[in-house]
This record gives structure tokens, sequence and C-alpha cells, in this order.
């Protein structure tokens, strides 16, 4: 339980985010158009966002509750291992910059399913418009909101569901009303609360710890100096050797960063293609943090724990006859123990940062998709304003879907784990459409409709199979280098499918792939540090330094 100060915080925080996101989306349609239903002032900000913001919302949509209390889990359980997900998101973040954003950018489209109709054809758009708002919706908004129901219930005393409820109802008010602009304006202010919070307990931790020293110290002497470690050798008990990172990562990073409506909203509402690329580079870049301010702290909290600096008894519980450690309240374990009154309500407020900003983007990019890619192609002369009010009404709708998976959603032990056991299964085939669709002029519409039908229903009968018959051979296969086996598959189905049915590219179609992988690079770019080349080489070069120190 925490104190009246820090209750108060929280609550004017969240006060003034819901203001300040409803003035955000409101004057800046007016300011920008008398009509205030026009679509693209909603779903894309007019096209006016600059790097800074694409950046800082790109990173606030994906930072959520899930990361702050997962990745301290994975801390907790396995050490800096999971950290190999926010440092290899860099590395697509470079492939976003350098070919994709360029080319969504080009293109003209407003939503991804929009860019696959084009590339493709009809089928494969309905396809992915609808596998972005299940994902959307399972991914975005449900764990978000399992991972925050976890903490303020623990933190508060209120029930789960009553508190996500009314968190999600407040968010859900100003990104109805505000649409893209509200979203981007929050999410910003919300990326400095978040790392404001998240560097303040690790400075906590550390301070605790005694220094990184003594942890080392604690480390060797229970044999656990390996936590420290990123790349695990063949055979090891985490499952994610290091090929595996290597191997699967980029199946489900592409779907991720590249590939995903949630995601890349932000990108394609960037006033120019400069823009677009540097945002999600100046996100790369502040990507690195994650693995100090958001994993370390649950390594020391672990360090902590064995030495009997923090008490750890009330996550006791029984399984089986065993006593076991339930993780998943190590942050807010750490919140209460670590930080005194005042700093609690600076935590909560960032942890409700991550909430609220992972709730919006991803309501927003629902609406996008069912009003542009559903309801407009059976209504083609729709106006802006029916399809906005859809779009509204299909975020509302979707809120509440995530809402009752919860339940499901809470049986897995760890929920970043369970996340992305989930993205495994869902990505290889999008990913697949994706980078063939762009780097393969002979990659056929009927290919893509066949890989991506084929491929999820391989995906989901897998992970069906796992779930129903959990000692089967395919349970037992990594869910990393399952994504890549299932990738694998999808790539060779769609490169037999435009053999066997050739490509006729359209007008359209025939412009839409790069004749070369050194065709996005010719672009100059802005001169000086600024400029993307010179940006993308310093953060590969940061990252291939990083993974050699942690190997």
């Amino acid at each position: 339980m925490i104190h009246s100060v820090d209750i108060t915080i929280s609550i004017v925080y969240i006060a003034a985010i819901f203001l300040i996101g409803l003035w955000a989306g409101i004057s800046h349609r007016k300011k920008n158009t008398q009509n205030d239903n026009t679509a693209g002032e909603y779903f894309l900000a007019g096209k006016t966002l600059r790097w800074p913001t694409i950046g800082l919302a790109l990173f606030a949509t994906n930072i959520s509750c899930v990361h702050l209390v997962s990745l301290a889990q994975s801390g907790f359980d396995t050490g800096l291992l999971n950290g190999n997900f926010e440092w290899m998101a860099a590395i697509t973040l470079i492939m976003l910059a350098l070919f994709f954003a360029p080319f969504y950018i080009r293109s003209g489209v407003s939503t991804l399913p929009d860019f696959l109709e084009k590339r493709y054809d009809r089928a494969s758009r309905d396809w992915l418009a609808i596998v972005s708002v299940a994902s959307a919706i399972i991914i975005h908004i449900a764990f978000s909101l399992l991972a925050g129901g976890i903490v303020l219930e623990t933190l508060f005393g209120v029930d789960m569901y009553t508190s996500i409820i009314a968190i999600s109802i407040v968010t859900a008010i100003y990104t109805i009303i505000g649409g893209l602009t509200a979203v981007v304006v929050t999410e910003s202010i919300q990326t400095i609360v978040l790392l404001a919070g998240a560097i303040i307990i690790s400075i906590a931790a550390y301070n605790k710890m005694g220094g990184w020293e003594p942890m080392m110290n604690t480390l060797q002497a229970n044999n656990q100096l390996e936590r420290l470690s990123m790349m695990r050798p063949h055979g090891d008990k985490s499952g994610m050797p290091w090929y595996s990172i290597f191997l699967g990562y980029p199946i489900l990073g592409i779907w991720y960063w590249c590939a995903d409506q949630t995601i890349v909203q932000r990108v394609l509402g960037a006033k120019d293609e400069n823009h677009a690329r540097v945002g999600p580079l100046f996100c790369g870049f502040i990507k690195i943090l994650p693995v100090f301010i958001f994993v370390l702290p649950g390594l020391f909290a672990y360090t902590l724990a064995q030495t009997g600096k923090m008490d750890i008894s009330s996550l006791q519980v029984l399984e089986g006859g065993t006593e076991k450690v339930n993780s998943k309240g190590i942050y807010t374990l750490m919140i209460t123990q670590l930080l005194p009154t005042g700093l609690v309500g600076i935590l909560v407020a960032a942890l409700l940062s991550g909430l609220m900003s992972q709730i919006s983007g991803a309501l927003n990019s629902i609406s996008t998709v069912i009003s542009y890619d559903i309801y407009q192609r059976y209504n083609p002369q729709a106006s802006d304003q029916a399809l906005v009010k859809t779009g509204k009404i299909a975020a509302a709708v979707s809120l509440v879907i995530s809402l009752a998976l919860l339940p499901l959603l809470n049986r897995y032990e760890s929920i970043f784990n369970g996340l992305n056991d989930i993205i495994a299964h869902i990505a290889p085939p999008i990913t697949c459409v994706f980078l063939l669709g762009i780097f393969w002029s002979k990659a056929s519409a009927i290919s893509a409709k066949l890989t991506l039908w084929i491929g999820s229903s391989l995906g989901v009968g897998v992970y069906a199979t796992n779930k129903l018959f959990p000692s089967s051979i395919l349970a037992e296969i990594p869910f990393m280098m399952m994504a890549f086996y299932l990738f694998s598959i999808c790539v060779l189905m769609q490169l037999i499918f435009s053999l066997i049915c050739p490509v006729q590219h359209s007008e359209e179609s025939r412009v839409l792939y790069w004749k070369s992988p050194v065709e996005p690079l010719q672009s100059s770019g802005w001169k000086g540090l600024g400029n993307f080349k010179v940006l993308s080489a310093v953060l590969f070069l940061i990252m291939a330094l990083l993974f050699y120190t942690f190997r």
C-alpha cells in the first residue's frame, strides 16, 4: 500500500495527461482545418510529425507497463538475457529507417494493409487488416492492461479490473477525441516521465546493493555469473542460446517495428522522408537504455534478495508441494521497499505513463485500420466524418475485447515470454511477404495471399498444439527458433507459389519495390551528424560494441 501523497501525485498526473491530450488533439485540428472531422488530421496528424516526436512516440508505444514489470521480472529470473529484445530492436529500427520508412512515405499509403494492396492485391490487404487489429488488441492493449493491473492492485489494494477499467476509460477518451496528435504529444511527455521513473528505481537498487562489485560478488558466490551474459551457449536452460537471438529475433522484430500498424503509424505521419528516417533512429538510440534501467534493476533485486536486503517473502507460493517465487510482482516490491514517500508516486506515474501510452497508440492504430482498410472498402464514398466516427466506435469496442482477454493471458508465468510467444507465431508470414514484396520484384499477388493464409493458419495450429499438448515435440522447440522455422517455411512457400503463379504487375505495383538494396541509400539526406546514413552507422557500431561487452 502507498501513502496519500503518492496517491495524490498519481491522480494529478492522470488528470494532467488527460487534459493535455484533449487540448493537443482538438487545438491541432482547429488550427489545420475548418473541418474538425478531417480523417487525415485525425488519423495521421496531417503528416506534420517531426523526428523527435516520432522517436519518442515510437519508444512510448513500444515501452509500456509490460516492459517495466516483465523486464524487471526477467532480470530477476534470468539476468540480462531478455535485454536482447531491446538491443536487437535498435538493429531493426535501422532497417526501418534505411529501407522501409522511405518506401512507405514515397508510396503515400495511410496504412500498411493499404501498402499490401498496392503491392499485391485486395485479399492480402484484408488479411493484414484483420491480423493487425487482432494483434493490437492482444499484444499492445491486453498484455499492457494485465501488467498494469497487477501493479495497481498490489500498490493501491484496488481490484485489478476496477483500476485498469478506470485508466482505460481516461485514456480512451482523450485518444478517441484527440486522434494521433493527442497520442504523440502525450506519448512524448509520458516517455520522459517513464524514463525518469525507471532511472530513479535503478539508482535506488544500485545504492541499496552498494554498487556493481557487491552484486558481482553475490552472483559469484551463488554460481550465477552467467546472469550477466546475453549470449548464452547451446543447450542453455533459458531456451534462448545466442544463435536463436540472431535467427529468431529479426522475424519478430521486422514485423513489430517495420510491418505493424501500431508502431509504423507514427512514421506514416512524418512531415517528410528525412523526419521519417531520423525518427526511428532516434528511437534506436533510446532503446539502448532499457537493459540498464528496466532489466538490470531486476537483477539487482535478485542479488538484494539473496543478501537479505530485500524481503520477497510475499512472493513465495506453493506449487506442486514446492515453494517458488512468483516473480510477477517483483517490480512492485522494488517500488515499495526501495523508495521513500513521494518518489513512489513518481514511479506510479511512470507505470501509468507506460500503460496509457501503449493503450492510446494501439487504439488510434486500430481505428485507422478499421476505418481505412475495412469500412472504406465497403463504403468508398464515405465522408471524413463517417470515417472518424467509425474509428472511434472501433476503438471503444477493441478496448472492451481487450479487457475480456485478461483472465486468459494471466495464465502465463512470465508476461514478457507470453507476449513474445504469441508474436513468434503471428509474425513469420507477415515478415515474409513484406520482405519479399519490397526486395523481390517477382513476388506475386497470389503467392502473398497464399503465404499469409497458410502461414498464419500454420502458426495458429502450432500455437494451439503447444498449449493443448505441452509434452509434444513441437512444444519443446523454443519460441525464437519456432519463429525462424515458420518464417523459413513461409519464404519457401512464397518462392514456390511465385514460380507457379508468376507476378503480373500493375502500373502501381511496378514501382513498389526496391530495384536493389542500394537504391534506398542513394538519397542524400540532411547534412552533418543528422544524416540518416551517419546516424545508422553510429548506432550499429554502438550496438556491436555493447553485444561484444555483454557477450
